[in-house]
Parts: structure tokens; C-alpha cells; sequence
């Protein structure tokens, strides 16, 4: 699969922006991201595809769905339940949910795979309890433009007056901070060392192997 992101990956210390409420548990790649839609070789169009065949009925779209809702249409912070994004370990269900404008993601938990894949794209992904993505939620729907904060420094999610402690694998909070969680972009900024590096090796042959990072 072709077209990464292409941009240097950038420090992500604090993710701002309004939700969109979708709380259920369970919430698969499959349901996130139809296989059939998997066959495009390049993850341009993947937003137009999340939650397609929820969003969609019979030919018609379902306008009370989060993601088609113009309440929410605004909101680039996923708010979910438990063991979101289980299922599959297709990279496309993070993928599209990044074009669809989704930069961070707070749930009570996630599927392994699927929170590594959100790592590796800038995605925020982190965790609080059950009961403070209700209080969440409810105040998201009864004002859609409520303004929400993952701070991942302090490690915390506010919104309003509320502030509550929230959870992210260490490593992956560092690599975020730090802006190394794009294995692409770090060779980018390192070519001269990658070249040099290859130069080196005797089973590889330099005159060959010419790494085109740009």
C-alpha cells in the first residue's frame, strides 16, 4: 500500500478539538473500515469509507449516524467504549479514520493492533474509565462545539471546567511528544546516517541500493 502521509511527523504534545460521540464497545475494523474497500492501492480515499456501511442504507445516508451528523461535523476526536478497533489488523481502519479529520481517539480501551497502527500515523489514542467517557459523552451531545483537550504531557483530558487523568503506553506517549512515531520521517531527517550506514554493510551493494527518502 502506497501514499503515506508524507509530511515530517510532527511533535503531538496536545490534540484539541470537539468529538464525535460513538461509545459502543467492540467497534471492529471491519465495521470501521469494509474489506471491500481495502482493493484501492493508495489510502487516499479511505475517509470517504469509515463506518461506510453504517453511514449508508439502502442507498441512503443515515443522517442520525455520529459521522454523518452535521452536529458533529466539526469534530476531529473520536470518544468510544471498550476494545475499540478489534477484529482485523487492517491499517486502513486508522487510516481512514485520519483522512475522515479524526486526530485523537479516547476510549476505555483498544485492540493492541490497532492502537500500534494509530502510533504509527500521529493518532492520539489514549484511555479513561467507563464512567468518564459517559459524563463525556453527555456532555458532547448536549453541546457538540464543547471544546475537548488531550494533553499528553500532563496526561490528562479536559473539557469545560472538568479535567480527568487518562492513560497511554509510555513508549508510544514518547514517541509522540518527541515526534518520532512516523519510522518515515525519522529516516527522512536522518539520510546522511542511513546512507552512510549502507555504505557499511558488506552484504549490500551501495552502487544498488540508492534510499530515496524525499
Amino acid at each position: 500500500m502506497t501514499d503515506r502521509l508524507l509530511v515530517p511527523s510532527q511533535k503531538i504534545v496536545l490534540v484539541n478539538g470537539s468529538g464525535i460521540p460513538k461509545p459502543a464497545d467492540n467497534q471492529n475494523t471491519d465495521d470501521i473500515l469494509p474489506a471491500r474497500f481495502m482493493k484501492e492501492t493508495t489510502f487516499k480515499r479511505m475517509g470517504e469509507y469509515v463506518y461506510f456501511d453504517e453511514r449508508f442504507k439502502d442507498g441512503q445516508k443515515v443522517v442520525e449516524h455520529p459521522f454523518n451528523n452535521p452536529k458533529y461535523s466539526r469534530g476531529s476526536i473520536l470518544i468510544a467504549g471498550a476494545n475499540y478497533g478489534t477484529g482485523s489488523s487492517r491499517e486502513h481502519a486508522p487510516q481512514g479514520l485520519y483522512r475522515f479529520g479524526i486526530r485523537g481517539i479516547i476510549a476505555e480501551s483498544y485492540a493492541d493492533i490497532f492502537d500500534g497502527n494509530c502510533a504509527t500515523i500521529g493518532i492520539a489514542a489514549v484511555r479513561i474509565s467507563r464512567e468518564d467517557i459517559s459524563l463525556l459523552v453527555k456532555r458532547v451531545e448536549k453541546d457538540p462545539e464543547t471544546n475537548v483537550a488531550v494533553n499528553l504531557l500532563a496526561k490528562t483530558v479536559s473539557y469545560i471546567d472538568k479535567i480527568v487523568g487518562c492513560e497511554i503506553p509510555e513508549g508510544t506517549r514518547q514517541a509522540l511528544i518527541n515526534g518520532s512515531w512516523d519510522a518515515f520521517s525519522v529516516l527522512q531527517r536522518n539520510e546522511d546516517k542511513a546512507r552512510e550506514v549502507a555504505t557499511r554493510l558488506p552484504y549490500l551493494s551501495f552502487q544498488c541500493f540508492k534510499p530515496q527518502f524525499s
